[in-house]
């Protein structure tokens, strides 16, 4: 079975996912695009989500729906997705790396407070492994210092931190449906939710090359394609199932794992968590690495995003460690109790 369990997933739905192929491509339906806008919208709690063809566009578009551009600089996490940084770029502005709290792996209060500037116009938030956190702190720095609120909530679609679902908090805020994700699509995908009329208007013509009456702004071609929309709806129609099952997966690694030298991270009470990743913090790079090599699981991720040539800055200290020590187990709805227990054994012995 490989990490995601997506060879499983096809085997024991092989004839859905064949019935919505046939019935996709003889209809030729966008109006699938229409109907997962709105159902996903619902469930967040926004007045509009948009589709669009990838996250990476989604958080470039974010920072163009706010003119966020030369001059300006916006605060990231130096532990997170390339994504997170390069869309600044792309936007002409100048990425501020922020250090991470390790028990959360999100980016620092602390770090906010020091890094922000006259020039600091947005924050991009990123909900790391669909783990949520208490925001409204931030939330309410960002607002008194005239702060963009971008919520990066890739990787956290299902996710709930006490009232509030993950893509209702920030200013504007995106999920992800690549192929690693809890919901995903067959091209990727992603969404844009936004509860201002204006903003919505616009994100629709850029998707679409900036038609409106006519082509009326530079746009670009980021339209989700309807046969992946149907897909995704389909997928999303089991979110319920699919977490539930990912939840017993990562309470299982609880059980197994609590009493080894490994660092688990346990879910606030208050977090209905949608285990996109299930994460383990070793004592040093060594044992994480030698993990790594004897186990079905993948280092997420491999460097602080400030130490990439692209940058080639010194990274953050937590975010360093993070890297160096972090493993990601699989836990996806067809991870078995004897594969569960034989990584567990194996861990025990490497740490």
């Amino acid at each position: 079975m490989n990490y995601e369990g997506w060879d499983q997933d096809y085997l024991e739905n092989k004839e859905l996912y064949l019935n919505l192929f046939d019935d996709a491509i003889q209809k030729d339906n966008e109006k699938n695009v229409e109907f997962l806008e709105k159902k996903i919208s619902k469930h967040v709690g926004r007045k509009y989500g948009i589709a669009i063809n990838s996250a990476t566009d989604a958080l470039y578009y974010s920072l163009k729906c706010y003119d966020i551009g030369p001059g300006d600089e916006v605060l990231v996490s130096d532990f997170s997705w390339i994504s997170s940084a390069s869309c600044i770029l792309m936007a002409g502005a100048t990425p501020v790396f922020c250090d991470i709290d390790l028990n959360s792996y999100h980016i620092s209060f602390d770090e906010i407070k020091k890094k922000t500037t006259s020039k600091t116009k947005a924050i991009i938030y990123t909900h790391l492994f669909g783990n949520m956190t208490e925001t409204k702190e931030i939330e309410k720095y960002c607002k008194e210092n005239n702060i963009i609120f971008i919520e990066d909530a890739a990787q956290s679609l299902g996710s709930k931190y006490k009232d509030r679902c993950a893509g209702a908090i920030g200013d504007i805020s995106s999920f992800s449906f690549n192929h690693n994700k809890v919901i995903s699509g067959i091209s990727g995908g992603g969404m844009i939710f936004t509860d201002i009329d204006s903003t919505a208007e616009y994100l629709r013509k850029i998707r679409k090359h900036g038609k409106g009456k006519d082509y009326e702004t530079l746009g670009y071609n980021s339209k989700m394609f309807y046969m992946n929309a149907a897909y995704i709806e389909m997928r999303f129609d089991r979110i319920n199932e699919l977490q539930s099952r990912r939840i017993e997966v990562a309470n299982k690694y609880h059980k197994e794992l609590k009493d080894l030298p490994v660092t688990i991270q346990v879910a606030n009470t208050d977090l209905v968590h949608n285990y996109h990743k299930y994460i383990v913090r070793f004592e040093d790079k060594e044992t994480r690495d030698e993990a790594k090599n004897k186990l079905n699981a993948k280092i997420h991720y491999d460097s602080p995003i400030s130490k990439n040539s692209m940058f080639n800055l010194t990274p953050c200290a937590n975010a360093q460690k993070a890297s160096d020590t972090v493993l990601s187990l699989p836990c996806h709805p067809y991870v078995t109790e004897e594969e569960i227990n034989q990584t567990c054994m194996v861990i025990g012995i490497i740490a």
